[in-house]
This record gives C-alpha cells, structure tokens and sequence, in this order.
C-alpha cells in the first residue's frame, strides 16, 4: 500500500489522530474478541499490519508477554508512541517492500487495510508468506455497499454521500465490497476459514460508528466531491444525519474473518 493508495494520505494529523482513536475505541473490542478466538496467547509472535495509533499491538504485546514478540507495520508510523507500546518493534514502511522474514508469525492482524489498496491480493499474499504453517490470519475489511438511510430528515443527503463514498473507491481502483470477497479470496488461497462474520451495526445519531464516518467525511470531502455524487450541502447533511440521535443508518459493515495456514502445503 503505497503512500499515494492510502485513502487517508494527506489528511491533517491531529484529526486523523482522533479518528483514529475514536475508531480504536469502537471496533477494538470486536478485534480481540476475533484475536482471542484465534488462540493468542503467552510466547506467540505477532504482525500487525497497518497498526494506526497502535492500540491493537499494545494490547498484543500484553498478551504475549516478554517471551512473546509484536511487529506493528504502518506506513506512517507518526501515530505510534513506543513509550505507550511496550514490547512492540516499530516498522515503518510498505509491508510489500519490507523484509518480513517468512514463515514466522503465529498470527498476523490487519484491520481495515486491504480496502485501501488496488492490489489486495498483494498485501495479502505477503501477509500470508510471513505466516508460519499452521497459524492464523485474523483479518477485518469493510462492505460499504451495506450502507443505507433507515430514518432522518437527512436520509437523502446520507444516501448520496453514500454513492459519493463508492465511488471514491471505484475511482482509485479499489473494492468498496472487499470485505464480502475476503472469505473466497482465503479459502482460494489454500487457508481454512475457520470463523466468518459479517457486523452491519443498525446505528442511532451519535454512535462512535457514526462519529467516525461524519469525521471521515470531512477529512475526505474533496474527495467525496470530486466523484459528483455529493455537493457540500449534502456532506453537511451527512453530518448532522450523524450527529441526530432521531437518524437511523446503517454506515457500512465489516466482515471478519479468522483463516489458518495449512501446516503442509498441497502438492
């Protein structure tokens, strides 16, 4: 995923920061809830791939302890304070570019990166070279195409900003659905699925979900206005859809998928 790829690139870093943290704090729980069900545990060796603010390799760390091992991988790598991540070796760079060694990790974690590249595959064909034989990838990618207006005076404002957000991706060569085609492109590969699950949050004005995507918009609104499906009365509406607790929507889903590494490869 190169610097130029990154949906957020360019994006000004205090907002990115607490979107970042506000991101952390609604899908961290669902993140270790899939990491645990992966068997993570005391001595194990863990990638975590584009790590943002860290939080998920911090908590990594805690749980493998001194014996154990956690890379955090990031493109930017501003966001991550190793005072505050204890235990976690800091890798700034492409995960395609960097010397992974290969067959190490008993599992590896990514959250929302895949849907960022035009080439998926490629990040995740790396992601699955530095997995050793038998461990697990634990990978989190979004739907967008679930998102929908339920209830709210600005429920058509919502929806074009919706289409604006689908296209956005389409215009870059990326899937706003990747999330739907993560578990084939798994079991394609070779790996058992041996957890799938599709979130799709019906969300009131004022959820953290929704406070995520409104932020979003306004880090990405000339991107969202360059598709020609938004206009900036619409990207306000959006806003205030958001922010209304008498709204109703669905903001996109994500699917989660936990895939191990056959521990022989076929013949």
């Amino acid at each position: 995923m190169t610097e130029s790829n990154y949906t957020f690139a360019g994006v000004e870093s205090d907002r990115e920061l607490e979107r970042l943290r506000r991101l952390e704090k609604a899908f961290d729980p669902a993140s270790r809830r899939r990491l645990e069900v992966a068997g993570i545990g005391r001595g194990w060796r863990c990638l975590e791939v584009g790590a943002g603010a860290g939080s998920v390799a911090a908590w990594m760390a805690e749980r493998v302890g001194a014996e154990g091992e956690v890379v955090a991988v990031d493109l930017d790598v501003q966001f991550l304070d190793a005072s505050r991540m204890p235990g976690v070796r800091i890798v700034q760079g492409d995960v395609r570019e960097l010397e992974l060694p290969a067959e190490r990790f008993d599992t590896v974690h990514a959250r929302y990166v895949l849907i960022h590249n035009p080439d998926s595959g490629s990040v995740l064909d790396v992601m699955l070279r530095a997995l050793k034989p038998g461990g697990c990838l634990v990978l989190e990618e979004p739907d967008f195409t679930a998102a929908r207006g339920v209830r709210g005076a600005d429920r058509e404002a919502f929806e074009r900003v919706n289409q604006a957000i689908l296209a956005m991706f389409e215009a870059g060569g990326k899937d706003p659905a990747l999330g739907l085609r993560l578990p084939a492109a798994l079991a394609d590969r070779g790996l058992t699925l041996e957890l799938v699950d599709n979130d799709v949050p019906l969300c009131q004005g004022g959820h953290p979900i929704a406070d995520v995507m409104s932020r979003s918009t306004i880090q990405l609104r000339n991107k969202y206005l360059a598709t020609g499906c938004a206009t900036e009365e619409d990207l306000a509406g959006y806003s205030r859809f958001a922010s209304e607790p008498t709204s109703w929507g669905i903001y996109y889903g994500t699917v989660g998928v936990i895939a191990r590494k056959p521990l022989m490869q076929r013949g």
